[in-house]
């Protein structure tokens, strides 16, 4: 497991609370660096596609500045967070998971059989060091869109920028093997990731005793609970918060699925905290599950989508930071807050009241019982059961 990043500061003492304070986690969909996005950044890779419509990554650059105005190129390293960094800098989360949705190498190799590939210049890695992660989680379905010589190379990537991954590796032990992060008062954060077939990662992705690949599940069966649980009773040790990343389900839909509910249910009786779910470009609904939180799909945060037309119910340019308050020495949630944000010019700026109303009714779709309090800053607070 590579070393905590070098740029991070000493860990804050838990805020107060009645049970010995709380640890606040920053947690967020799909961050895909690739494509559009690399190619304003100061170091743009090779811009060839072979997708069927556009065959140059700088395509997506003109969409989105027909969409909304001119983008200057190059951006700095900090410009596709925009004002999320600010917003993260004043909650402190204790500690930050990402769903590092891009392969980081130079390499030219297209994965065969695949319609989008996604890979970000090596060189652009401090774009994606700005937002300060903890862990990258990498069981997903662009990591190897070129293959496995570019997920060897995503790895050592982020190794040598000092930066912590699971749900991906160099074999089977390696890609399910927890990231661990030491948290203040002697607790850690462990992050388990695994990666479906049902957010369209082809079977022969998963890591085996003698291929790297992901952490790989064919579908949200009990038996993958079972499984984690064995883990967490060989690893986890009191003051540990557990997180289970699970990337699952289409790009575009509402429905929380019966069997996604059961799964992530079986999650948390195995011992998860909370449930990081993602694969849907937009916020899907949340749940409160025997006091753990369960996102069942955070959307995206910074892609290169904006200006592409077909899912305008959606709602793709808006997107949430996710901050999510454990109790430590329980495990159970202290309480939810979701900050409203929207892209313009591939870069995140605070959304305003009307939007932050639509993002909650997103949040309490469906049958799970959540209620959403909107703040006058347009903050979205989870009311606790």
């Amino acid at each position: 497991m590579a070393a905590a990043p070098a740029h991070h500061e000493p860990r804050r003492p838990y805020r107060g609370g009645v049970d010995g304070g709380t640890v606040t986690l920053f947690v967020c969909g799909d961050v895909m660096l690739g494509r559009g996005v690399d190619q304003i950044l100061p170091c743009p890779g090779d811009p060839e596609l072979r997708e069927i419509s556009v065959r140059d990554a700088r395509g997506y650059v003109e969409l989105a500045e027909a969409a909304n105005g001119p983008i200057p190129q190059p951006v700095d390293f900090r410009w596709p967070w925009g004002e999320a960094l600010a917003a993260l800098d004043e909650a402190e989360p204790d500690a930050r998971v990402v769903n590092l949705e891009t392969a980081v190498t130079d390499d030219g190799g297209f994965a065969p059989g695949k319609g989008v590939h996604y890979r970000m210049s090596p060189a652009n890695l401090p774009c994606l060091a700005a937002v300060r992660p903890d862990v990258c989680v990498l069981a997903n379905n662009h990591v190897l869109d070129f293959g496995r010589r570019g997920l060897g190379d995503t790895l050592d990537a982020l190794a040598d920028a000092g930066l912590r991954t699971a749900g991906a590796g160099r074999d089977g032990a390696a890609a399910r093997q927890p990231a661990v992060v030491p948290l203040a008062g002697g607790g850690r954060l462990l992050v388990f990731a695994i990666g479906m077939m049902t957010s369209g990662i082809p079977v022969d992705w998963a890591a085996t005793a003698t291929r790297s690949g992901v952490d790989f599940a064919a579908r949200p069966a009990p038996s993958v609970a079972t499984a984690l649980a064995g883990w967490l009773r060989a690893v986890k040790r009191p003051g540990d918060i557990v997180v289970a990343s699970v990337h699952w389900g289409a790009n575009w839909d509402w429905d929380v699925s019966a069997t996604d509910v059961r799964f992530a249910h079986a999650l948390v009786d195995a011992g998860v905290d909370l449930v990081h779910g993602h694969s849907s470009h937009h916020p899907r609904p949340l749940e409160v599950y025997r006091d753990r939180l369960v996102l069942y799909g955070c959307g995206d945060l910074v892609d290169d989508y904006e200006g592409i037309g077909g899912h305008e119910e959606y709602r793709d340019e808006l997107r949430l930071l996710y901050l999510v308050s454990v109790r430590p020495d329980s495990g159970r949630l202290a309480g939810a807050r979701m900050v409203p944000l929207r892209v313009r010019r591939m870069r995140l700026e605070r959304a305003g009241r009307a939007d932050a109303d639509w993002l909650r009714g997103a949040l309490e779709g469906g049958d799970l019982g959540t209620r959403i309090v909107r703040g006058a800053d347009c903050a979205l607070t989870l009311r606790m059961p």
